[in-house]
């Protein structure tokens, strides 16, 4: 039997899933039942310290846009923008 590589590399990371990965995978309902209900019970449970609050604010087009165009994560740096403008800013 060959050797199987390895799902992640030394950082973590998961690689990219082959062909030969998908053919190994079983379905989750061929599991037996007692490990099927701990994975379903466990979830993802509440956020142990919340650090950002959910709103709702309405921004220009082109602004949301141009920081949508940078990609994943453009959220995050909005953030870090208006947290830049208030260090050199005082807030109203």
């Amino acid at each position: 039997m060959a050797k199987r590589k390895p799902l992640t590399n030394r950082d973590g990371e998961v690689r990219e899933f082959e062909a030969e990965d998908f053919a190994r995978a079983k379905p989750f309902s061929s599991l037996p039942k007692s490990l099927r209900q701990k994975i379903d019970a466990r979830g993802r449970g509440p956020q142990k310290a919340p650090t950002k609050e959910r709103i709702t604010i309405r921004l220009s087009q082109d602004v949301v846009q141009k920081f949508r165009a940078t990609g994943a994560g453009w959220q995050t740096r909005m953030d870090a923008a208006l947290r830049d403008w208030l260090k050199d800013n005082s807030a109203i």
